[in-house]
């Protein structure tokens, strides 16, 4: 599954909206490797960690002539599977069924009740008595 395959597939979870599902998407990777720049880990219960890992310089082989190279150190991102979902991927544990889509009249109540709440008047200051 690649990026706009994955868009596609959350599209009915945000009213089919593939724009809003992208911006979703997006802010989820934002998070995923800001974090991880910082030095952070970041770790998704029932899913997985993904964690900075320093490798430090060490000596290879060039495959094609046999010659000893010196590679250098570099900084990589590791993904350690959790336990959970290496009992799924493993089939000693089922997996629960995929959430479904919101009805069209909750997507309206919600959508509704953003836009009342976005264009709310602002309450006027009271003026204070002063003599």
């Amino acid at each position: 599954m690649n990026k706009a395959q994955f868009i596609a597939y959350l599209a009915p979870q945000f009213g089919d909206s593939k724009k809003e599902a992208a911006r979703a998407v997006e802010v989820v990777f934002d998070a995923i490797v800001r974090n991880i720049s910082k030095g952070d880990d970041v770790m998704i219960n029932d899913f997985g960690k993904f964690k900075k890992v320093d490798r430090p310089a060490r000596k290879g082989r060039n495959p094609f002539t046999g010659e000893s190279i010196q590679i250098k150190a570099s900084k990589k991102v590791r993904f350690l599977a959790s336990k959970g979902l290496k009992e799924v991927i493993s089939g000693a544990r089922k997996l629960g069924p995929a959430p479904t889509p919101p009805s069209k009249a909750a997507l309206a109540k919600a959508a509704a009740k953003t836009k009342k709440s976005a264009h709310k008047p602002a309450k006027k200051a009271k003026k204070s008595k002063r003599r």
